[in-house]
């Protein structure tokens, strides 16, 4: 696969990951313990989770920018 098609599967599949990974968040978030947590935890779970999702979509990244073979 050429390196224009892996970037575009890679911008869906992205686009797809963080829809769903955010409605999962939100829907987290609305636990009861979180909900009713003081600020600076409810500051520090949206801190961690708004970040997180980077880590699974790293691999994916690489072998989007992975050079053609020739």
């Amino acid at each position: 696969m050429r390196r224009r098609q892996r970037k575009f599967l890679g911008v869906v599949i992205t686009i797809c990951f963080v829809v769903i990974y955010a409605l999962v968040a939100m829907a987290l978030a609305q636990v009861q313990a979180i909900h009713d947590a003081p600020g600076l935890v409810q500051g520090l779970y949206y801190a961690v989770i708004g970040m997180a999702w980077i880590l699974p979509i790293m691999p994916l990244i690489r072998w989007m920018e992975r050079p053609d073979a020739p």
